[in-house]
């Protein structure tokens, strides 16, 4: 990817008003490409839902190049893996994998201007300096990176660049603006939903009602009398035997697609469908996983409703568990402990809710297929693409548009697959939308989750033991190496499953969202029992850590850690007299990378609680673009604050008991905390992750603040609903 110069005819950037775009581009990489008027193009290889990648990513390239960013443009690149590599967007890795690619990119590009420059003047290279997109020579000479940047083009690519110390950034490091900041404000058409070609057909799908429930029949004649309605017909998802990939997660295969003129029209249509559906029989299915791993699913028959699974997962939780990690004698030591502090934690599936409703283009043809719309992995769809309309894969054109929120819901391409198969079949091309009450009802949840924790203390109030036992429906959440684990000399760390044909996937920092809520819950009360202060205690854990750890595997590093505790400390004033009044919360978590952590402040408002101030403090290693990073932060608080308080997606019978936000609760906008007060601990460490870290721990920090405002603690998500 780094060491490829392509000679292609590059396509001319959109006009925009204030530079003077020239028609030729000179290419120096898959990343780069220079005007002669030394207006600098540089592509973005991830999509984009929100994080701002589009910025964020072109400045590691314009930092190495030297580039003046007033005259960068940035572009969205094609899917390619093999110029870009993955470009997956999710698990906060956006930054954290093309850090080091894009810098070797940028500091390459360089070094072929200077070489450039250096056989036009006849100078040696060294003796050429670079800045803001100059070249200059102390002879005096200068030029441009636009008037040398076709010979460049044309120059052997170097093996070995030197890139520069952090100490030396005058891009990264500094706040930009979001470079699509004014096409989204004045309604550019950048989002899937915006996405048109001529002669498009608009698609819906009609699936079954319920979970466990597969179609029968349907009678489509009064449908196809609606206007606009071209085609109605059912179709699989999958061939019978195919299989998926780990990211191929369908809930319903057999579906009924409707195809017409407009939205509107087809979802009209959908009304007038006649449909018999049946109980679905338990089925199989083989993953074909990472690294060729092949596992069977079993996905069982029947009609799930909450409260069973509630019910079974209060048995299950009583059973044997696999063990994940176990040090010391755990066992022992709760039978000698003077005290023992136990409590469980329940949370519910979360549906993904993204702005934008779920949509995708695709035109199949004979020999070719061009799909486009908002999608976080493209590289992981391809191939399976490529099988369901066996075509070769160098025939699929993929496009990524700007999304709408991604959430980790859009890495599941059921979706791309759907809009791909219907277009094949009605040999045109094709925009798929779902309502929001299909995205609702579809599957692809956070999952149903509980954990027990338990505390051995001694008669002297020292912590000698720590437990947990999690699961879930239909994974449990366990992180077995992560804080307190290393830092308690007797530990237990189990899980269990149950199995469901509720389909599960990604949801904003998976597991660790409800991990941290329970986890950090616990510590402060087991905090409370040993008489010390939350922070305290937790620094004092992670002191033992770092001094003496207990086994060999923690994920954790327990100086970064507790800095951003001591920095949360810091600029809460936790602890200082005059905040002694204040009903406050605290929670800090390690995932993805990086550690977060935030103190609630919270009030109460026509009386309800409310969380009127956050104090936020993150280690995610350099930060690229300040202002973008804290509003990050500032999001994933928000969005922490309205699932801990409202999130909650129920099941009867299979049928989803929330299917729009009449009944699906979120935050409102006069909801939200009136300040947000974000803090980075400085560091040149290469970056970490920041689109899921921070969101955690806001789960434990309201229900610790909580507990501080009402005396009493919670232990079911919502916390406003009674879930139970």
């Amino acid at each position: 990817m780094l060491s490829l110069t392509w000679f292609s005819k590059a396509k001319a950037a959109e006009k925009i008003p204030e530079l003077n775009l020239s028609e030729h581009w000179s290419e120096l990489s898959s990343y780069i490409k220079i005007t002669t008027d030394n207006i600098i193009k540089i592509f973005c290889p991830n999509p984009e839902f929100g994080q701002n990648v589009m910025t964020s990513l072109p400045m590691i390239v314009a930092e190495e190049l030297d580039a003046d960013w007033k005259n960068v443009v940035v572009e969205m690149s094609p899917h390619d893996n093999v110029k870009y590599g993955s470009q997956f967007t999710g698990g906060s890795n956006s930054v954290r994998m093309y850090w080091q690619p894009l810098r070797n990119a940028g500091a390459t590009a360089r070094q072929m201007l200077i070489e450039a420059a250096a056989q036009t003047w006849g100078v040696p290279a060294a003796e050429i300096t670079t800045k803001s997109g100059i070249l200059s020579h102390s002879s005096g000479k200068s030029a441009k990176y636009g008037e040398v940047a076709d010979k460049a083009a044309t120059l052997p690519v170097p093996k070995d660049v030197k890139l520069k110390s952090p100490k030396d950034f005058t891009i990264v490091k500094n706040s930009k603006k979001n470079t699509e900041g004014s096409k989204i404000v004045t309604g550019k058409p950048l989002f899937g939903m915006d996405y048109r070609v001529e002669g498009m057909m608009i698609a819906m799908i009609q699936h079954p009602p319920a979970f466990g429930m597969k179609l029968k029949s349907f009678d489509a004649s009064q449908a196809l009398k609606m206007p606009g309605i071209k085609d109605i017909f059912s179709f699989k998802l999958y061939d019978d035997g195919f299989e998926q990939a780990s990211f191929d997660t369908r809930t319903f295969n057999e579906l009924i697609a409707i195809v017409g003129k407009s939205t509107w029209e087809v979802m009209n249509a959908r009304k007038k469908l006649i449909v018999k559906w049946e109980n679905a029989p338990e089925t199989k299915e083989i993953i074909n996983g990472w690294g060729g791993r092949k596992t069977e699913l079993i996905i069982p028959s029947g009609l799930e409703s909450t409260s069973v699974q509630l019910a079974k997962m209060q048995e299950m939780a009583k059973m044997p568990a696999q063990q994940y990690r176990k040090d010391g004698d755990p066992e022992t030591a709760f039978k000698n402990a003077a005290t023992i502090i136990e409590r469980t934690y329940n949370a519910p599936f979360l549906a993904h809710n993204c702005m934008e409703p779920m949509n995708f283009f695709a035109h199949v043809e004979a020999d070719k297929a061009l799909v486009a719309g908002p999608i976080q992995a493209p590289g992981w769809m391809e191939p399976t693409l490529a099988k369901i309309l066996n075509l070769p894969a160098d025939k699929i054109e993929i496009q990524m548009t700007r999304m709408g929120g991604g959430f980790g819901r859009r890495a599941y391409a059921q979706y791309v697959y759907e809009a791909a198969r219907i277009s094949q079949k009605v040999k045109a091309p094709v925009k798929l939308i779902y309502s929001r009450e299909d995205d609702m009802t579809y599957g692809i949840y956070r999952p149903m989750y509980t954990a027990t924790y338990r505390a051995a203390l001694d008669a002297n109030k020292n912590l000698i033991a720590f437990h947990v036992k999690g699961g879930g429906i239909p994974e449990n959440p366990i992180h077995a190496n992560r804080f307190p684990a290393g830092a308690i000399d007797n530990y237990l760390a189990e899980g269990w499953e149950i199995r469901s044909n509720i389909t599960i996937g990604a949801f904003r920092a998976p597991r660790s969202n409800f991990n941290a809520a329970a986890e950090q819950s616990f510590l402060d009360e087991v905090a409370e029992a040993m008489g010390k202060d939350p922070i305290d205690f937790r620094l004092d854990l992670l002191k033992r850590a770092k001094e003496n750890p207990v086994g060999k595997n923690n994920e954790y590093d327990a100086d970064r850690y507790a800095g951003v505790l001591n920095l949360l400390k810091e600029k809460s004033g936790w602890g200082k007299p005059e905040n002694s009044g204040k009903k406050r919360g605290v929670a800090a978590y390690f995932c993805h990378n990086s550690y977060a952590g935030h103190v609630v402040d919270m009030v109460i408002r026509n009386g309800q609680p409310y969380v009127e101030q956050v104090t936020s403090a993150i280690d995610c290693g350099v930060v690229v673009n300040p202002d973008a990073a804290i509003n990050m932060v500032q999001g994933a608080v928000v969005d922490g604050i309205g699932n801990a308080f409202y999130g909650a997606l129920t099941h009867k019978d299979g049928v989803a008991e929330q299917n729009n936000f009449h009944n699906y609760r979120i935050i409102r906008h006069n909801e939200a905390p009136k300040k947000i007060d974000v803090h980075f601990v400085k560091n040149d460490i290469d970056p970490t992750g920041l689109g899921e870290p921070p969101f955690p721990p806001v789960f434990g920090a309201v229900a610790n603040a909580l507990y501080k405002m009402e005396g009493r603690r919670y232990y079911n998500q919502p916390f406003n609903s009674g879930f139970s």
